[in-house]
């Protein structure tokens, strides 16, 4: 798991639509962009899978942890999964979300899909279940 960090307002969005679009050039499988917004539509390449959640009225962290088992079961070729925004999408405290990132380790142990994520907290305040992805 790959992690996006910094403060809001620190380009965190801006890096992880320029890191999706890169993976295009190396990918062997499907990429998707999971966000809560069609902001950045015309920013992400269209041959990556775009998806907004509001549009399948996910609204909590254990709604968006089936989401994204279901996004994971039902396609194989899923290779990188890039989430952008993850306690705005589950409307959780990024303290509160030690489940979803450990149901998001174990998919990617077991079914080789990597995810990418932002996380809007400096370093210093980054709870140890996702400090543990930073570099």
């Amino acid at each position: 798991m790959k992690i996006f960090y910094g403060p809001k307002g620190t380009g965190k969005t801006k890096a992880i639509i320029d890191c999706a679009n890169k993976t295009l050039e190396s990918a062997k499988g499907h990429v998707i962009f999971i966000t809560d917004t069609k902001r950045y539509t015309h920013d992400i390449n269209y041959n990556i899978r775009f998806i907004d959640v509001t549009d399948f009225d996910v609204k909590c962290s254990g709604g968006f942890r089936g989401f994204v088992k279901g996004i994971v079961a039902a396609n194989g070729d899923n290779e990188y999964v890039y989430i952008d925004g993850i306690a705005r999408i589950t409307n959780k405290p990024l303290e509160e979300l030690g489940n979803l990132f450990e149901a998001m380790g174990k998919l990617e142990e077991a079914y080789g899909v990597k995810f990418v994520v932002t996380c809007s907290a400096a370093k210093e305040d980054l709870p140890d279940f996702v400090l543990k992805y930073v570099d």
